[in-house]
């Protein structure tokens, strides 16, 4: 039986039937519709945002139970509730500009400076090739802040054996990771880690796409699909979309992106697979890297827009030049260029600062699809911001996807 229509009121502000006012923890406001079980930021009728602000009121308190939700205590009349006892008093936002956002870190800073103070405990993070590199800084920083990470790679061995130095140098932090297998070169593989993650996990705060591979010769995957574009792109693709109902309002998407975007000889007009994916003889190591990577920025612009009304905020970033990584590993010639410019580049800790930023920062609440550098905003390159071409590479993608599952 379709739910019966009740009267809209005639009060602007007041919420419409089914709908909930609650607040977060560090006060922003949000709005659950029972009878859909969506969430927003903003108001249904008025389209605004709201924030609470101050202390609690007298007699008041707020502890936090072991499943990660704040709960709040009426000490005078012993009373409990989820609700935050100051949302009658929370106050409209004004709209706010990404370039209004201080910048509160730059070049130099690492990824456990950005978390200085930070308790990420309850929280849950998702973090694909994070056994080496900067995957593996930020599943550090991030575990020895109390988050729980779920480190998703291929090679089980290399990844205990990470866990086992974050165990080192904090215990309780080694207990906060844990390996499940995840071979982005194969979409049943991803299927088969998204049937699992559905079955062990009940939220993600902060999913992390952060693997990559760089400068391999042309190779097919066993899915008949160029590997760079599947690893980079296609599969990590496949991963989100696919846990789309473990993530809320509360969620972030971090998509790994690199400044190499900006030399992509993709077309921004009638994109299509044999461009994503050139034959061998049309196959370019280094261009191949640089059109996955734009197939990042234009992925996660186009999530942020689409996931817009969920509340799921999106992010895609460059963490550094030619950082001292594994990802040179594939070619001698990189590798030596990469070691010769090392002393230049960012440390690995510096390189995790940014994805670790878009992850956590509290200003970049409610702002969704934008592009980071150096912990701060950056333009990404024209083509990037191509509505068109976001959404084309968006519909190859799931169609890729299908043909090979189905």
């Amino acid at each position: 039986m379709a739910p019966i229509q009740l009267p809209d009121s005639d009060s602007e502000d007041e919420l419409p039937p089914a709908w909930e006012e609650r607040a977060t923890s560090n006060g922003y406001v949000y709005y659950v519709n029972h009878q859909n079980k969506t969430t927003q930021w903003t108001h249904p009728r008025t389209g605004k945002s709201k924030k609470v602000a101050g202390d609690l009121p007298f007699g008041w308190e707020r502890e936090t139970e072991p499943g990660g939700r704040t709960v709040f205590i009426d000490t005078k009349n012993i009373q409990r509730t989820y609700t935050d006892p100051r949302l009658a008093f929370a106050v409209e936002e004004i709209p706010r500009n990404i370039s209004e956002v201080r910048q509160r870190f730059d070049a130099g800073s690492t990824a456990l400076q950005v978390l200085h103070g930070k308790d990420l405990s309850g929280k849950t993070a998702l973090i694909t090739g994070c056994n080496v590199g900067i995957g593996f800084e930020t599943a550090r920083s991030l575990a020895l802040h109390g988050c729980t990470v779920i480190m998703a790679c291929r090679n089980q061995k290399a990844t205990e054996e990470a866990i086992k130095k974050i165990a080192t140098e904090k215990p309780a932090a080694g207990k906060k990771c844990r390996f499940m297998k995840l071979d982005l070169g194969s979409l049943r593989s991803v299927q088969h880690f998204v049937d699992d993650i559905q079955k062990d996990v009940s939220h993600i705060d902060m999913l992390i796409l952060n693997a990559a591979v760089f400068a391999l010769p042309y190779s097919l995957s066993e899915d008949n699909i160029e590997t760079t574009f599947q690893v980079c792109h296609l599969s990590h693709f496949h991963l989100v979309t696919s846990l789309e109902n473990l993530l809320d309002h509360t969620s972030r998407v971090v998509v790994v992106s690199s400044e190499s975007h900006r030399f992509s000889n993709l077309p921004a007009t009638q994109l299509s697979e044999q461009l994503l994916m050139p034959s061998p003889q049309k196959y370019w190591s280094m261009m191949a890297y640089n059109n996955a990577k734009l197939c990042n920025v234009l992925f996660a612009r186009e999530l942020g827009r689409r996931w817009q009304n969920k509340g799921i905020c999106v992010y895609s970033l460059h963490p550094g030049n030619m950082v001292s990584s594994s990802l040179s590993r594939n070619w001698w010639f990189y590798r030596l260029i990469f070691a010769i410019v090392r002393p230049f580049t960012k440390s690995l800790q510096q390189a995790a600062s940014t994805t670790v930023y878009c992850a956590t920062a509290t200003e970049l609440t409610g702002i969704s699809g934008q592009y980071y550098n150096n912990c701060y905003f950056c333009t990404p390159s024209v083509a990037s911001q191509n509505e068109e071409m976001a959404s084309s590479l968006f519909d190859i993608s799931e169609k890729l996807i299908k043909q090979i599952l189905n």
